[in-house]
C-alpha cells in the first residue's frame, strides 16, 4: 500500500501548471514566426487554449483519475482508443527528453564560452537523463519544489527579456519594424499574396498551450481539487499567456527573423539587448551566465513536472494490456517508477545515437541539429495523442454531471460541439503543415525524415493496439470456456 502522501495548495498547484505548460525552449521557435505571430496567439487562444483548459478542468474533476486521458478516452471511445492516446502520449515524451538533453549541452557551451568534447557531451547528456530518472520515481507533492522553483526561474527569465525588450524598443525601436497591415496577418506575405508557411509554426503555439490534463492527475496530492484543479488552470493560463509573449516581442525587437536561432535564440537575444541597453562586456557576459543556469535548470524541472503524469496514463494503459507487464509497477509511494526507468532508457538510446550520428556524419545538415530532429517528432507525437480527447469530451458531456462538485462547462449543445470540434480542426491543420509545410515536392523531401519516422510510430502504436485486443480476446475466450 502507498504511504500517506503529503498534499499541496493551491500556489504549488499553479505554479505546477505552470512548470508544465511554460516551457523556454519552446520561445524562441515561437519567435521565429514573426509580427504576425500576435495574431495567431490570439486566435489560438480563443480556438484551442480556452476550449483545451475547461475540457481539462471538466474532465478532470468530474472523471478524476490519475490515469488521465487514458481513463477519459476509454470511458467513452474504448479501450483501442485509450490505448492510442497512451502510446502517442508516451513515445512523445522520451523525444522531448532526448532534445532537451541536446539542448542542455548547446545552453552549457552559450552560458560559459566554451567547447565541449564528444565525451563531455556524452557525459553531461546521460547525467542529465539520469537525474530526472531519479525525480520521476517521486511524487508531483514530494518533487513540487523542484516545480516551484522551476516556475520563479521562468518567470525571471522570461519576464526580464520581456521588459529589456520593451526598453529597447522603446530608445531605439524593432529588427522586426511592422511596415505594414500584412506583417501582421496570418497567412498573407508582404506582398499581401497568400504565404502558408506561417501555418507550420502553429503546432508551435499549440504545443506552448499543452499540458493542462496532467493537473488532473494530480488529484491525490491536492487538499481541494474540485476547486484547486480549475483555479490552477485559470490563473496559471493567465501567466502562460503572458509569459509566451513578453520575451516573443522581446526577440522580435533584438534580432531578425530569419536570425533566430530555435534553440539558441533566447540567450542570443539576451546579449544583444543586453549590449543595446549600454551594459559592459563583463555585467553582460555575468547576466548571460545567470540567465543561461536558471534556463537549463528549467530543462529539469519541465520534464520534473510533466513526469508524473506521463507515467501514470502509461502505467493505466500497462495495467490494461497496452505496455508491457513491468511498466505497470508502483514504488511505495504509489509512482510508477518502472515507466521512468524505461523512459529513460530510450531517451538515453536516442541521445546517445543523436550525438554519435552527428559526430561521425557532421556534413550530414538534418544531423546538425539534434534538438530539433528530436523535438518535431515529439511534437507530432504529442498532438496526434490529444485528438480523442476532445472527441472523448463531447460523448462524455452528454451524459450529464457526474460530480455537482466538480467543474462543469454550461452552454448550448452547439457551444459544446464548439468546444470540441474547434480544437480537432486546429490540430489536424498544424499536423498537415508541421509534416508538409510547403505545397511542393522539394519540402515534402525535405521533411521526409519527419515524414517517415511518423509513420513508423503509427505502426508501432497500432501493432500494440492490436496486440492488446488479442489478449482481451484469448481472455475472454477463456473465461468463456470455463463457464462450460
Amino acid at each position: 500500500m502507498p504511504t500517506k502522501k503529503p498534499k499541496f495548495r493551491l500556489f504549488s498547484a499553479v505554479l505546477a501548471t505552470v512548470c508544465i505548460v511554460l516551457v523556454i525552449d519552446a520561445v524562441a521557435p515561437t519567435a521565429s514566426i514573426g509580427n504576425s505571430q500576435y495574431l495567431w496567439w490570439v486566435i489560438m487562444i480563443l480556438g484551442f487554449f480556452i476550449p483545451y483548459a475547461l475540457i481539462s478542468a471538466e474532465l478532470g474533476t468530474q472523471y478524476p483519475s490519475e490515469g488521465g486521458m487514458y481513463t477519459w478516452v476509454k470511458k467513452a471511445l474504448g479501450k483501442k482508443w485509450a490505448g492510442r492516446v497512451a502510446w502517442f502520449y508516451w513515445v512523445n515524451f522520451p523525444l522531448w527528453i532526448a532534445s532537451l538533453a541536446d539542448l542542455l549541452t548547446t545552453l552549457i557551451m552559450q552560458s560559459f564560452g566554451v567547447e565541449l568534447s564528444l565525451t563531455a557531451v556524452l557525459l553531461i547528456q546521460v547525467g542529465y537523463i539520469v537525474l530526472i530518472t531519479i525525480l520521476g520515481m517521486l511524487r508531483i507533492s514530494q518533487s513540487a519544489w523542484v516545480a516551484n522553483v522551476g516556475a520563479i526561474a521562468k518567470f525571471i527569465v522570461l519576464a526580464g527579456i520581456g521588459f529589456i525588450g520593451i526598453y529597447v524598443f522603446a530608445k531605439h525601436g524593432s529588427a522586426n519594424p511592422i511596415e505594414s497591415w500584412h506583417d501582421l496577418m496570418p497567412l498573407v506575405s508582404s506582398e499581401g499574396g497568400i504565404d502558408w508557411t506561417g501555418v507550420s509554426f502553429v503546432s508551435l503555439i499549440i504545443f506552448n498551450m499543452l499540458g493542462f490534463e496532467v493537473v488532473g492527475t494530480f488529484i491525490d496530492d491536492m487538499d481541494n481539487p474540485k476547486k484547486q484543479i480549475p483555479q490552477a488552470i485559470i490563473l496559471g493560463g493567465i501567466l502562460i499567456a503572458v509569459f509566451y509573449l513578453l520575451p516573443s516581442f522581446a526577440m522580435g525587437v533584438a534580432i531578425p527573423l530569419e536570425e533566430i536561432a530555435t534553440n539558441s535564440g533566447l540567450l542570443e537575444s539576451y546579449e544583444v539587448l543586453l549590449n543595446a541597453v549600454g551594459l559592459s562586456a563583463g555585467a553582460v557576459s555575468a547576466i548571460i551566465t545567470v540567465v543561461g543556469c536558471m534556463f537549463i535548470y528549467t530543462l529539469i524541472a519541465n520534464i520534473a513536472s510533466w513526469q508524473f503524469g506521463v507515467y501514470s496514463v502509461t502505467a493505466y494503459a500497462a495495467k490494461d494490456g497496452v505496455f508491457p507487464k513491468p511498466w505497470k509497477k508502483l514504488n511505495k509511494d504509489g509512482v510508477p517508477y518502472m515507466v521512468s526507468i524505461y523512459t529513460s532508457i530510450v531517451a538515453t538510446i536516442l541521445a546517445v545515437a543523436g550525438i554519435l550520428l552527428a559526430y561521425l556524419f557532421p556534413e550530414a545538415e538534418e544531423l546538425t541539429n539534434m534538438f530539433w530532429a528530436f523535438f518535431d517528432l515529439s511534437l507530432v507525437c504529442l498532438l496526434v495523442g490529444y485528438i480523442p480527447m476532445f472527441f472523448a469530451f463531447m460523448k462524455l458531456h452528454k451524459k450529464g454531471i457526474q460530480d455537482k462538485k466538480g467543474y462543469w462547462i454550461s452552454g448550448s449543445g452547439l457551444k459544446i460541439s464548439l468546444f470540441g470540434i474547434v480544437p480537432v480542426i486546429m490540430l489536424f491543420i498544424s499536423l498537415f503543415f508541421t509534416l508538409v509545410p510547403e505545397f511542393s515536392f522539394e519540402a515534402i523531401m525535405d521533411n521526409k525524415v519527419l515524414i517517415i519516422s511518423t509513420v513508423v510510430c503509427v505502426v508501432i502504436g497500432e501493432v500494440l493496439v492490436y496486440n492488446a485486443s488479442l489478449k482481451d480476446e484469448r481472455r475472454k475466450a477463456l473465461r468463456r470456456a470455463n463457464r462450460k
